[in-house]
């Protein structure tokens, strides 16, 4: 069996790195592994490929966990578990939810979850590499998911690609929305309608009941874009 270890992101504060076991012609196991240098993110990535690998053979099947036998003597008083403990100095692996924000207000520090679902969906609609740069040029302009710097185009990538059917051509399947053009987008129509802040405000409250653009998805934002548009047009 072969392994091979490709450099999947990099920036000034992360590296990610895939690791994957072929048998011949056939990927059996992937796995990432994300660190502040390269060779630390692979060693990760290598590691968690043998456990992977390696599992089955120790844990056919998950069993239920034996129940606690009572110490003898009486039994002291016990104090609940919490039920979050803090974490440890090592990061614990936290799974995301299946539909994460569109936006957070600050992004994480491990992608890696996020890249592994990608990999998954893309394996679901069959596109192989080249049917994913197509996608992406349209979508965001270049042809390498790696050049997703902002978490926020990572998430709109994945839940797009959720909503895509199975051999969907990717020259003509539904793009993500641009959050940060809507956001532009809107800026520019506040401005052409000479809003303060506060009276923008206001009709945020009280068109989609939320005090700030951030609050909304991608779809209400757009919405949003299109009444203030609507606006524009009756006072022209």
């Amino acid at each position: 069996m072969q392994v091979r270890a490709e450099l999947c992101h990099i920036d000034t504060l992360r590296c990610i790195v895939r690791a994957e076991a072929w048998n011949g012609e056939r990927c059996v196991a992937s796995c990432l592994g994300e660190a502040a240098n390269a060779e630390e993110a692979e060693d990760r990535a290598r590691q968690r490929l043998r456990e992977t690998l390696t599992e089955p053979q120790h844990k056919p099947e998950i069993a239920p966990e034996p129940a606690p036998t009572p110490a003898p003597g009486p039994t002291p008083t016990r104090v609940p578990k919490p039920s979050h403990p803090s974490a440890p100095a090592e990061k614990q692996s936290v799974s995301p939810p299946l539909d994460p924000p569109s936006e957070t207000p600050t992004d994480p520090e491990d992608w890696s979850e996020e890249l592994t679902a990608i990999d998954l969906e893309l394996k679901r609609i069959g596109w192989g590499r080249d049917k994913e740069r197509t996608y992406l040029e349209r979508a965001f302009g270049h042809a390498s998911r790696h050049r997703l710097t902002r978490y926020a185009d990572l998430v709109a990538y994945l839940r797009q690609l959720r909503k895509l059917q199975p051999q969907e051509k990717p020259d003509q399947a539904h793009i993500p929305i641009c959050r940060s053009d809507l956001i532009t987008q809107g800026d520019q129509m506040l401005k052409q309608l000479g809003w303060k802040a506060d009276q923008a405000r206001v009709f945020l409250q009280d068109h989609l009941q939320a005090s700030s653009r951030q609050q909304l998805t991608d779809e209400q934002l757009l919405q949003f874009n299109m009444l203030l548009e609507e606006q524009a047009i009756t006072k022209a």
